[in-house]
């Protein structure tokens, strides 16, 4: 078996230089970390994750806590997650906490008992459990930020905004707003942006009704009434699931989109183009923000008393099919 030090004396270094190099911790020049990977790669070495924690006080262990798998969004994100610490050399331990908080307080101590290095976490609201305090590792928001935490999420204002320029340019004047979970910060931000872009002396657009309804297909009853009121031209959707339940019920009611009425998404997940229309949506850097993540975390690792840090990306809008121009 392979062993650190059969990988140091092919290169000439010592075992701390590969163990440097293998963990991400150290200085080490790209010139010899280039060695040392391809000695790792030409004599098959593995390292003993057992030994490792033991011998360093680190497991090369990441916890991922995410609220809901059940929307693609998530898996989508947990996989890009999963690809930038894998070239890190970290595992992945994923919980869906399924949007309970009491699950996610309990998914932190479970955490901590497993040893992880740090945390990634997709918040289920704006307040953090008690148990994330003890935690005694660094934890990294996605998402989703709240204040006192490092943390990498989208421009959501600027989504909105861009919806609503989107809108005025397209002619509508009379917009019905699914606005998503007030208790998300997120959702808060993608409604605020758009009302904001959309409101003034010099905008002839009316907002007709404005619901708080959940991130899911499923819409509330009094949204599924409103559907039926055909009072508006155009359906914002504080994300792609809720503008995809949208659609559905109006083809239930026999209201075509985007004929009849338009609809807008947000967050381009790949349901977007599957649904028929295509979804005009807000498309969100998924990539991006996962190996931001990873790259905050793996930091705050190696050096646990760096400042908090906060990462924003950037969006843009996606035109597709399920918005019509409405003439004057």
């Amino acid at each position: 078996m392979t062993t650190l030090k059969d990988v140091a004396n092919a290169v000439g270094v010592s075992v701390a230089t590969v163990s440097y190099v293998l963990t991400g911790r150290g200085s080490v020049s790209k010139e010899t970390s280039l060695k040392v990977m391809a000695a790792v790669k030409k004599l098959g070495y593995r390292p003993n994750r057992t030994a490792q924690a033991m011998r360093t006080g680190f497991t090369q262990s990441i916890g991922l806590l995410l609220p809901d798998l059940t929307n693609p969004f998530f898996p989508q994100l947990a996989q890009k997650i999963e690809n930038a610490a894998r070239q890190r050399d970290f595992s992945v331990l994923l919980v869906d906490c399924q949007s309970n908080p009491d699950t996610e307080a309990e998914a932190f101590n479970l955490l901590k008992q497993q040893g992880v290095d740090g945390i990634i976490w997709c918040p289920s609201s704006d307040i953090a459990p008690d148990s994330i305090h003890s935690v005694g590792c660094p934890v990294v928001l996605i998402d989703r930020p709240i204040s006192g935490f490092d943390s990498v999420y989208s421009d959501y204002y600027k989504g909105g905004q861009l919806l609503g320029e989107y809108a005025l340019s397209m002619g509508h004047t009379q917009v019905g707003l699914l606005s998503g979970p007030k208790h998300i910060e997120g959702a808060r931000k993608r409604r605020q942006g758009f009302i904001d872009s959309v409101t003034g002396p010099d905008k002839n657009l009316t907002i007709v009704w404005d619901l708080e309804v959940p991130f899911s297909t499923e819409l509330s009853p009094e949204s599924l009434q409103r559907l039926n009121e055909k009072d508006v031209t155009l359906i914002v959707a504080a994300d792609d699931l809720i503008a995809v339940g949208a659609i559905s019920a109006l083809n239930e009611i026999g209201q075509r989109v985007p004929e009849d009425v338009s609809v807008t998404g947000f967050d381009n997940i790949p349901w977007s183009t599957v649904v028929t229309p295509k979804l005009t949506t807000i498309n969100q850097a998924i990539s991006a923000m996962g190996g931001q993540a990873v790259d905050i975390l793996a930091e705050k690792i190696s050096e646990p008393d760096m400042p908090i840090r906060t990462v924003l990306l950037d969006v843009e809008l996606v035109e597709r099919h399920s918005v019509k121009r409405v003439k004057a």
